[in-house]
């Protein structure tokens, strides 16, 4: 089972700005040691990850440009979107008797 959080956001860490995920406020004192511009809150029911950025997209942060940045780096990390790769048909062999007609005209067109 995934693990549910309660709490999520973003901080600006040494890296940039990134998505959090807590399971209660307290939080905000372990990231306040590394971090700036920390904007975390309680969300309306407990969440996994990719639902809790999901959430997020539908929140004021997303208006922030740079929230707007690592909330869709996280939403890519943690809500990848699957790519379907089409093979090409693959091409008929030819048969015996085509290549022997091949090799018949061939031989026809040079003699001639």
């Amino acid at each position: 089972m995934d693990k549910l959080f309660k709490v999520g956001g973003v901080s600006k860490c040494k890296s940039g700005y990134k998505v959090r995920f807590a399971t209660d406020l307290a939080r905000v004192k372990i990231l306040a040691k590394t971090d700036t511009d920390i904007q975390l809150m309680e969300l309306p029911e407990p969440m996994t990850k990719p639902a809790l950025v999901t959430f997020l997209k539908t929140t004021e942060l997303y208006s922030n440009a740079e929230y707007k940045a690592a909330i869709d780096t996280a939403d890519a990390k943690y809500n990848p979107v699957a790519v379907v790769k089409v093979k090409a048909p693959k091409k008929a062999k030819p048969s015996m008797d085509a290549i022997k007609a091949r090799a018949k005209a061939k031989t026809e067109a040079e003699a001639a």
